[in-house]
């Protein structure tokens, strides 16, 4: 799985490269981070050892639904599925409908590079 590249970059700083781009002004090389984070601490809290130990577990056991990975990892469903939310939000996890009520999470990345702005 190739590595995901992260920046880290003030709120104010991302709302003027993203008008930046619209404008037409700017356009970001395909290096450039896909993901972006407002501090080091937030990235820190999405990021943490128990997030990338569980997207290794995901990556690796490719469970079918949110149940069988609380099986597989102890944590209940409701917590999982909290994590899983934001680690979504942020595109390091895709939730896959395999059914109506049912979706299967699938890991986008086990390993990241992190490229910070002053």
């Amino acid at each position: 799985m190739k590595a995901i590249v992260v920046g880290i970059m003030s709120q104010e700083r991302m709302r003027e490269r993203v008008l930046s781009i619209a404008k037409g002004e700017y356009k970001p090389k395909p290096s450039e981070p896909k993901i972006w984070f407002t501090s080091m601490r937030s990235l820190a809290e999405v990021l943490s050892d128990e997030n990338r130990a569980l997207l290794k577990v995901i990556s690796e056991t490719q469970p079918g639904s949110i149940a069988e990975l609380a099986l597989s990892t102890g944590r209940s469903p409701g917590n999982l599925s909290r994590t899983l939310k934001t680690m979504s939000n942020y595109g390091l996890v895709e939730m896959q409908a395999v059914h109506l009520r049912k979706v299967r999470p699938v890991a986008k990345a086990t390993e990241f590079r992190i490229l910070t702005s002053t």
